[in-house]
């Protein structure tokens, strides 16, 4: 996979007078040696991160970078299309696995360089827990009450499940879990057809952690939608997206991503938020008054308060201004809504609607919690990402999140090409199992050594000189846009 990725350049053709140069090289701006997928994930924290579970930098067992940085060189060749179909003179792209990798680790980075005083849960271990019969498998909610009723019905000690709440709730935003002992125990004494039946009682998603699975089926599904509209607006100059509009309806990481991406490229992205705000704005540690995690997603968004069922007329307007409509709502939640691509197409026709979902339909309608950790544990990924002879298990790492989200904002590109020229609307779908699919297939040789030193600590990253022209800093550390446009 990495041989394929960098070091090379290529041009993509699309209709008449569009086609776009691309390069993608290993550094990038990042001005160390780097000339394969082991030394950047070394040198831009992939493996201080993925190894914060085992206590030790550990190398991810796939081409995570190269793979994302394939991704970023599409979403640009793509971007640039559609600022071409718009009059723009854009024909060239540039992008890096380097940039790839550090934009992966993009919100562990925000958090390591706040100056909030908040102290991140520390030790090794976490998930996947072993049945009494030697199924290893993972568990999800984000009810705690649910947490709670589970580890009840299993006879967990009630001081453990209170300890144990914590660390679980932050594990996508940490990359540690360290759980009580008395967790695993408790799970240990019971058959996994037991814990299944304790897990549906308690309303918490349960997954085993599946050795099988192989890479298949396309990263992102478009259908056209049965509206013309006119033709996009005229490039107004600057970033591919510059003048179009994204409203977008999205709450933890795979959809926050995809808005952050498309606002990168130059979009004008609204951000709808339960009244309040989203609560994951108080998460530390805190960048000014906002968590840093969040704002790492989040920057530069304009934000609107709404609430989708009492507010729907002004949710209805906001849509009948934009090109775009990005949402990761659970299954059958936007129809509950009344905001599927149908009637929001008929407010705006030419619409590009984006549901970034977990499983899709794989699962069928009985499908636990579509998130990162379950759908590593069930496509099998978990086996894939570590050394021979460790167990199978996902990492704690948010590699399908932020996968996932980069996917959705590829697959909204490619419905703005197919609106620019075809003129319907596009209906486009994307999900985490899929992306973990691309990852199937970009397992590495295990073994090789780092041509460079192995990054131990994201703050000291941030402060390199050598990283100094992909990050910013505005009360912690950001990753810069990792295109570059000719």
């Amino acid at each position: 996979m990495s041989e394929v990725v960098a070091d090379r350049s290529f041009r993509l053709d699309g209709t008449a007078g569009s086609s776009v140069d691309c390069a993608v090289d290993w550094a990038g701006p990042v001005d160390l040696p780097l000339a394969d997928e082991l030394s950047v994930q070394a040198a831009c924290g992939i493996m201080h991160v993925h190894g914060r579970k085992v206590g030790t930098p550990t190398p991810l067992g796939v081409d995570y970078a190269s793979v994302v940085a394939r991704v970023l060189a599409a979403q640009g060749v793509l971007a640039a299309m559609v600022a071409r179909r718009r009059g723009a003179g854009i024909r060239g792209v540039r992008t890096s696995v380097a940039q790839a990798a550090l934009l992966s680790v993009g919100q562990y980075l925000a958090a390591a360089t706040t100056g909030d005083r908040w102290v991140e849960p520390r030790g090794t271990g976490g998930p996947p827990f072993v049945a009494a019969d030697g199924v290893r498998f993972e568990i999800e909610t984000f009810d705690a009450h649910a947490w709670q009723a589970f580890w009840a019905r299993v006879g967990a000690p009630r001081a453990a499940v209170a300890r144990g709440w914590p660390p679980f709730q932050l594990r996508f935003a940490t990359a540690t879990c360290p759980l009580p002992r008395e967790l695993h125990a408790a799970a240990g004494r019971h058959g996994f057809a037991a814990l299944r039946a304790a897990a549906d009682g308690a309303r918490v998603g349960i997954v085993p952690v599946r050795t099988g699975g192989a890479a298949g089926g396309p990263p992102w599904w478009t259908v056209p939608l049965p509206v013309v509209a006119a033709e996009l607006s005229t490039h107004p100059g600057g970033l591919p997206l510059a003048g179009l509009v994204v409203v977008e309806s999205t709450r933890r990481l795979q959809g926050p991503l995809a808005g952050h991406v498309l606002r990168l490229l130059g979009a004008d992205v609204i951000r709808i938020e339960p009244p309040g705000g989203d609560p994951l704005r108080g998460v530390p540690p805190i960048a000014g008054d906002t968590s840093a995690r969040f704002l790492a997603l989040n920057r530069g968004k304009r934000v609107v308060e709404l609430d989708l069922r009492r507010d729907r007329h002004a949710v209805l307007d906001l849509v009948a201004g934009s090109d775009v409509f990005v949402h990761n709502m659970a299954p059958g939640k936007a129809a509950e809504l009344a905001l599927t691509a149908d009637v929001l197409a008929a407010v705006r026709p030419g619409l590009v609607y984006a549901w970034a979902s977990g499983w899709h339909d794989a699962l069928g309608a009985a499908a636990p919690p579509g998130t990162d950790y379950l759908v590593q544990a069930h496509s099998g990924l978990g086996a894939v990402l570590w050394p021979p002879g460790r167990p199978p298990a996902p990492s704690l790492m948010t590699l399908t999140d932020v996968l996932g989200g980069l996917v959705c904002a590829q697959a909204v590109l490619a419905g703005l090409l197919a609106r620019a020229t075809t003129g319907y609307g596009q209906r486009v779908e994307s999900s985490l199992l899929s992306a973990a699919g691309l990852l199937r297939g970009a397992v590495r040789r295990p073994g090789g050594r780092s041509a460079v030193p192995v990054c131990t600590d994201l703050a000291a990253l941030a402060a390199d000189h050598r990283f100094a022209a992909a990050l910013e800093h505005d009360g912690c550390a950001f990753v810069r846009t990792p295109w570059e446009f000719s």
